[in-house]
């Protein structure tokens, strides 16, 4: 399976070859990526928490998941190749941020405070 930056380099070229990049502004990119999103979220709208459990067990379904999840993906790689953002590393210091201001809880089970 190839890497992230092999997927993006692809990505850049797949737009290139069309000539998509003087669409593919930071701004675009982003409204591409939450109507992806909402796709996404769309497939889950009115199910009970049990059938979105489910969801990956009927073919149908499962595929559009992975379909909405790609673009997604997708998206959001060429928003940060346009930037100039590395999301493995914006990633692993967000996860950071999120330790110290989300410590875990004491051992009895409750948070200090």
């Amino acid at each position: 399976m190839p890497g992230l930056a092999a997927l993006q380099a692809r990505l850049a070229e797949f737009a290139a070859a069309r000539r998509w990049q003087p669409f593919h502004t930071p701004k675009n990119l982003a409204v591409a990526l939450s109507v992806e999103a909402s796709e996404l979220l769309e497939i889950f709208q009115w199910l009970t928490p049990e059938q979105s459990a489910a969801v990956m067990d009927d073919a149908a379904s499962a595929h559009r998941v992975r379909d909405e999840v790609a673009d997604v993906l997708a998206y959001l790689l060429q928003f940060c190749e346009v930037l100039g953002v590395d999301p493995l590393a914006a990633l692993a210091a967000k996860i950071d941020r999120n330790e110290l201001r989300f410590p875990r809880p004491e051992a009895d089970g409750h948070s200090p405070g």
